[in-house]
């Protein structure tokens, strides 16, 4: 459960650590709450709007079903079904 490796000593941080860190830099960019946890939702979405795999991101993310990271940890971005209204639009004005 312990990710976040020190870069100066390799040892992990306390996960308390890292959310209290966290909490601190909201505050002083008086920023509203955001839930850390919001972040691996804002990593997936952000991760495959740019084009890396499901199953990479999965695994990153720790999960054993692609599917599971599918359906909870990523989002429709407005960049995305842009993108997608772009792509059938070309698509439909080949088959005319």
């Amino acid at each position: 459960p312990w990710m976040f490796p020190s870069s100066r000593t390799g040892e992990m941080y306390h996960p308390d650590s890292v959310v209290n860190l966290h909490k601190k830099i909201l505050k002083d960019a008086g920023l509203e709450h955001i839930r850390f946890h919001d972040l691996r939702h804002t990593f997936a979405t952000l991760a495959l709007q740019n084009g890396v795999d499901v199953k990479t991101v999965s695994s990153m993310l720790g999960h054993y079903d692609a599917g599971f990271t599918l359906r909870t940890y990523t989002h429709a971005t407005r960049q995305m079904q842009q993108k997608a209204a772009e792509k059938m639009g070309s698509f439909m004005a080949q088959i005319r």
